[in-house]
């Protein structure tokens, strides 16, 4: 996977601005360590790391071709699950190619096609494309939004990133934030809405949306989006047609020229994806698959089972990966080294995140990066399949917000009156909610429960996984990993979108039918074990840390976030944490206390390092 960025200017010439779009490059260099690269031209400038993982000569980039007389440049992270499929079109089409890369047949599939190419892609994707002729930029993002692409225009100039901090490394562009980016902060955060880049002017290029720029107009539209429709196979082809597209789609995504590993948790998504490669390896004769989980130390002393956390982890990660006959690796992470994280990951991700999953996932990823450049995992399972507790739970189907963030009263709690008065932070969700609620693609003659669930499907789609898959990024390639999520390919989405909730939850169970679709994978226990996530720190030394952290920030005047919250509130909150609470997540299923105490250390900081302007 690589990093990108760039600077078009219709009215300045940019020949002579390398120092700048390289300082904009080098921002990513954990996204490519393998090699960079830039382009310079009239009005058009751009940066790319590559992380190298198929055709290692071919796929250099910025990539130029000329065509007719016409040249187009092209800088592109991603990778084309459906490379083959284009090319052969394409060579149908009397085009020709100088490599096997995938970058090239993006390049050529836009001269082909214009900006129809992006149709024809099946993968995770975000780039950017100067055609020099027209003098017109042209970008795009993948269907689900796996890859990440930001942008800032302003009079006669457009910057990109692959990440935030790439645009804010051009002296042009200045971190402020306004209102508008302080309740994304601390209403809707660690989520966002989509297209909102936090930083006052700055956005993002949504799912499954294209930007066509040009001098005279500037045009966004989406290329692809959920569609409801009657679904009218019955239960044994749909299990059929489920099975089959899993199957394919992480087959394609075993495509490398470097060593791929899966992800094995030993929970059923995780499972699944590492039962189909591992099958797929023993068909093609080759070495066994490699799998790594993840442990915290001392996780039996101090686990304690909740709604949301059933069991631990490790027995069934080891269990599976017995049945499957893969090479396991177990990585075991000590509270100390927890801590001496706590603000790193906030270096990749630009903006406060998800505490202490963002720091685990990123020392998780560094450790199989020592012998692996691509993961496949099991990410968007739950959003496509209906497995998160907000599926099932009343009190969130009859919820007027989203189903993830019920406790919004607690979370303002703890804001100063100033700042609640600037950002109306229950009114900006509301309206957040509404406008998500809008898009939704209705199904005429649902009941009002099935419709209900299908809210719930989309906004999970698209409100929830976008945090997710902005974390699996920022923190795989942070330590220049490339992970896959085959549970995003957009036909199986689109697919299972449309699957009636009573086959959903076929024999009674969350997530039935891929349960059952995978009968033939993988033992009857494992597939029918209940839901656990993405393990938190249960470590009452994590909890010690954050609050410690927290209070040691209030007692500084000079404390950027101070003016933000309630001091006392905080205070209280972390008096009463000396004793045990209850499980009560603030986000998610297992953001709770002392993880909104290390997302207000994340605030402070990212107010202080990345040198934010309130406005």
């Amino acid at each position: 996977m690589c990093g990108i960025a760039g600077w078009i200017d219709w009215e300045r010439d940019l020949t002579q601005e390398a120092e700048a779009v390289q300082a904009m490059g080098e921002t990513l260099a954990c996204r490519g360590p393998d090699a960079c690269g830039h382009y310079l031209s009239l009005h058009a400038a751009f940066a790319h790391r590559r992380l190298i993982v198929v055709d290692p000569s071919g796929g250099t980039q910025p990539m130029s071709r000329t065509f007719g007389g016409k040249t187009y440049t092209l800088v592109y992270n991603g990778e084309l699950y459906n490379t083959e499929e284009v090319r052969r079109e394409l060579l149908a089409q009397g085009f020709t190619f100088q490599s096997y890369s995938d970058t090239e047949v993006v390049l050529v599939a836009y001269v082909c096609w214009g900006p129809e190419c992006v149709k024809k892609f099946n993968g995770i994707f975000a780039f950017a494309l100067w055609d020099e002729a027209k003098e017109r930029l042209f970008m795009a993002r993948d269907r689900l939004g796996v890859k990440p692409l930001f942008y800032v225009r302003r009079g006669s100039g457009v910057w990109f990133g692959s990440e935030i901090k790439a645009i804010l490394a051009h002296p042009d562009i200045e971190p402020a934030v306004d209102a508008e980016g302080l309740a994304e902060i601390f209403a809707i955060g660690p989520a966002r809405t989509p297209g909102h880049g936090i930083f006052k002017g700055l956005e993002e290029v949504r799912a499954g949306h294209s930007v066509l720029a040009t001098r005279e107009r500037f045009v966004t539209s989406a290329y692809w989006r959920l569609e409801s429709r009657e679904h009218t196979d019955d239960l044994d082809t749909t299990l059929e047609t489920v099975r089959d597209l899993l199957v394919d789609t992480v087959t394609r995504q075993l495509v490398s020229d470097v060593p791929v590993c899966t992800l094995l948790s030993g929970g059923l998504d995780s499972s699944v994806v590492s039962a189909i490669a591992a099958r797929y390896y023993q068909a093609q004769g080759r070495p066994p698959l490699h799998t790594y989980s993840i442990e915290f130390e001392d996780m039996e002393k101090y686990f304690q089972a909740n709604a949301f956390q059933k069991s631990l982890d490790a027995p069934w990660a080891r269990k599976v990966s017995d049945f499957l006959g893969t090479v396991h690796h177990s990585v075991v992470f000590g509270m100390d080294e927890m801590t001496d994280h706590l603000l790193h990951p906030l270096r990749y991700r630009d903006v406060p995140g998800m505490a202490d999953i963002d720091v685990s996932m990123y020392l998780f990823c560094r450790e199989i990066k020592r012998n692996h450049t691509v993961a496949l995992t099991g990410e968007a399972a739950d959003e496509v399949f209906g497995g998160y507790p907000w599926f099932h739970r009343q009190d969130a189907l009859a919820a007027d917000t989203f189903p993830w963030s019920l406790r919004l009263h607690e979370r303002v709690s703890i804001l100063s009156e100033d700042l609640k008065r600037i950002i109306r932070p229950e009114e900006y969700v509301a309206d957040r909610y509404r406008e998500a609620l809008a898009e939704v693609p209705r199904l005429p003659g649902e009941s009002a429960h099935d419709a209900r669930v299908r809210e719930i499907n989309y906004l999970s789609i698209t409100r929830f996984l976008p945090t997710l898959l902005d974390r699996k990024d920022r923190m795989s390639m942070g330590a220049s990993l490339e992970a896959r999520v085959p549970f995003c390919d957009h036909r199986l989405v689109e697919y299972v979108f449309n699957v009636p909730w009573s086959m959903k939850t076929c024999d009674n169970e969350v997530k039935g039918l891929l349960r059952r679709a995978m009968r033939d994978y993988l033992p009857e226990d494992v597939l029918y074990r209940k839901k656990s996530p993405y393990p938190g720190t249960p470590n009452p030394e994590y909890l010690e840390a954050t609050r410690s952290g927290i209070l040691a920030i209030l007692d500084n005047p000079d404390a950027p976030v101070r003016p933000l919250v309630d001091t006392a509130a905080i205070r209280a909150l972390a008096e009463a944490s000396r004793q045990p609470m209850e499980h009560r997540p603030w986000f998610g299923q297992i953001l709770a206390t002392a993880q909104l105490f290390h997302y207000l250390m994340e605030v402070n900081a990212w107010l202080k390092e990345f040198h934010v302007r309130l406005v």
